[in-house]
């Protein structure tokens, strides 16, 4: 039996457990979404940046927030587990226009989101993400908040002050009714587990290249491991590699190791 958007709900909630994480390999379209599912996913998140791309938008609250939504609803047909969206800032100028991007992702029956504060004040950021739960609240629905601070990633401040301001938004942001709280752009293990330590919250931190492990990071009392845009990053590069190759030397070496047509046209019958 198909599960319920209440039962994905409360799936995804579940799923956060500070030293077992949950790990994102985000993505961005059904297919990425039937692969990462196949491989072992709990859950399945999209990353803003990788959808924006593929819709011809530059990251940054420069998508269009319907057709954001859309992309997020083909995902979420795609698969039966818990997705939960990545929506930047909210894609609304107001904290009433984020409640409405919310029911939106309701409708598509996703069951978590992302909202950072990028370049807003704590204040302006906690009153969003209180839109956000105010939204679901609405719409009867246990949707799973993830208030994003970006002090790290932006270097926001002075760097020997990072860690106190992050932990005072990401307190603003629980209190304003984030479930979990997103800190991308720390890679260092005490920084890691002071944040772990200081707020009362499931922690998220994005991993790549030269990040602790999962493992390491499920030591550390990391609850969810996010990938980000990584898996667009590398499939792009694919694409460049071939392209190149082929309009250069015109050989086709790049394209060996590719999934074949049978099986991605398997993905798709679902």
């Amino acid at each position: 039996m198909t599960p319920t958007q209440q039962q994905k709900a409360r799936a995804l909630r579940e799923l956060h457990r500070p030293g077992e994480p949950l790990v994102l390999a985000n993505v961005w379209d059904a297919a990425g979404a039937r692969l990462v599912a196949a491989a072992g996913a709990r859950a399945v998140a999209t990353a803003s940046a990788s959808v924006s791309w593929t819709l011809g938008s530059a990251d940054g609250d420069a998508a269009d927030r319907d057709e954001v939504l859309a992309q997020t609803a083909l995902v979420v047909r795609a698969v039966e587990l818990p997705v939960t969206a990545d929506l930047e800032s909210g894609y609304g100028a107001t904290a009433a226009e984020v409640g409405e991007t919310v029911a939106g992702l309701l409708a598509t029956g996703a069951v978590g989101v992302n909202l950072e504060d990028a370049h807003r004040s704590p204040a302006e950021a906690a009153e969003r993400i209180a839109a956000a739960r105010e939204a679901a609240s609405r719409a009867g629905v246990d949707l799973f908040v993830n208030g994003r601070t970006d002090v790290f990633l932006r270097g926001i401040g002075e760097p020997a002050g990072r860690l106190d301001e992050a932990v005072a938004r990401l307190r603003a942001y629980v209190e304003a009714g984030a479930d979990g709280v997103f800190v991308p752009g720390v890679a260092d293990p005490e920084t890691i587990a002071a944040l772990v330590a200081a707020v009362p919250a499931p922690l998220n931190v994005l991993a790549g290249p030269g990040s602790p492990s999962v493992p390491e990071l499920a030591k550390l009392g990391v609850a969810r491991v996010s990938l980000g845009p990584g898996l667009a990053k590398a499939a792009y590069a694919a694409v460049r590699r071939a392209a190149e190759e082929v309009y250069g030397a015109g050989t086709y070496t790049a394209l060996d190791g590719g999934l074949t047509y049978q099986e991605l046209n398997a993905l798709a019958q679902g």
